[in-house]
């Protein structure tokens, strides 16, 4: 399953309101493609090898280029995240043959991302179906319904050091190696055939430039790289007063607008995160390439009244954990235990 062939679970009526306005908004400009590819992928490329040159120099100046690298790194996860969605190119041939590609440099299976990411914007708030590409999310009650152990779990799980810290060697180095028990062959194929290609590519360059010299040229860069995109990923879905419905009451149009936020970035982050603030966007419309969300957000009325986050506020996310039903709000543990 695709996004570009995913059935939105939304009344024909109700998709044909907002359908129109963001349509011209969705077409891809090749040039501009190409732009996004020559300021992501050719500079984290270069970065790689301005690291490796930099070893010989000092191993620690080499480390002090990794944050440079980790952020053209970013920048051509969204382009590879865009290929999943169909929106780099018109067709949907060229869009697997880039995500293909892109998804070797990042360590990521492109079907197999793609289908999981689809299924994120398919059910993202919904509480009937979560634990579909989301991050992990109980609410007020079913956290004080477990044991101590599935309690101190899941306050493990949620603590900012296991996500920000061990979540990027989880979700984009381990995770994206296995086979789920219920892949379709596709999938299967794809992180097989994935994984092989990874093993020779990284093998060669062990026994080219030497293990630990890869060591550093890659991975300082790739953690920084996968503890940003976490800490996107979650800002834009578990702020304050974030859209949670049972399925029954659900709605994709409010799911979009009113649960995923709009991280108003300064200027070079939002370079370097491909626009990925303007989530409200992407989630209404998936097909917008990168570089159309900013102006879609600015033209469209639709857009005026979303949740906003500055940097100041997400970065004071990490404290909500849970869902609270009554409240219609994210808490934190303190106010789960105060409710008991």
């Amino acid at each position: 399953m695709s996004s570009q062939t995913l059935e939105i679970d939304m009344p024909a009526p109700a998709r044909a309101e907002w359908r129109a306005e963001v349509r011209e908004y969705e077409q891809p400009h090749l040039g501009r493609t190409a732009l996004d590819l020559a300021t992501s992928v050719v500079p984290y490329v270069a970065m790689l090898v301005v690291t490796y040159l930099l070893i010989d120099v000092s191993v620690l100046l080499a480390l002090a280029v990794a944050p440079i690298t980790a952020g053209f790194m970013l920048r051509t996860f969204i382009l590879f995240h865009d290929c999943t969605h169909g929106s780099l190119f018109h067709h949907r041939q060229a869009n697997r043959v880039a995500g293909t590609g892109l998804g070797l440099l990042l360590f990521l299976p492109y079907a197999s991302w793609g289908h999981s990411h689809a299924m994120h914007h398919a059910t993202a708030g919904d509480l009937d179906r979560r634990g579909h590409g989301d991050l992990a999310t109980l609410t007020v009650d079913e956290y004080l319904a477990r044991s101590r152990k599935g309690r101190l779990g899941y306050r493990l799980f949620r603590n900012p050091l296991v996500m920000f810290g061990l979540g990027p060697i989880l979700s984009f180095v381990i995770a994206p190696r296995l086979i789920p028990d219920d892949a379709k062959p596709r999938i299967r194929r794809a992180i097989i055939g994935t994984n092989i290609a990874l093993a020779v590519l990284i093998t060669g360059l062990c026994l080219t430039i030497g293990w630990w010299q890869y060591l550093v040229v890659q991975w300082p860069a790739a953690w920084l790289a996968g503890s940003a995109g976490i800490f996107l990923f979650y800002v834009q879905h578990q702020f304050e007063d974030v859209y949670w419905e049972t399925n029954e009451d659900w709605d994709f149009r409010d799911a979009a607008l009113r649960g995923s936020s709009f991280l108003d970035l300064p200027a070079v982050l939002r370079f370097f995160s491909g626009n990925i603030g303007y989530h409200h966007v992407h989630h209404l419309s998936a097909r917008i390439p990168n570089y159309n969300l900013p102006r879609a957000h600015r033209e469209i009325p639709l857009f005026r009244d979303v949740p906003v986050l500055t940097l100041r506020e997400a970065l004071k996310t990490p404290r909500l954990k849970l869902w609270d039903v009554q409240q219609r709000r994210m808490v934190g543990f303190s106010a789960a235990i105060a409710a008991s």
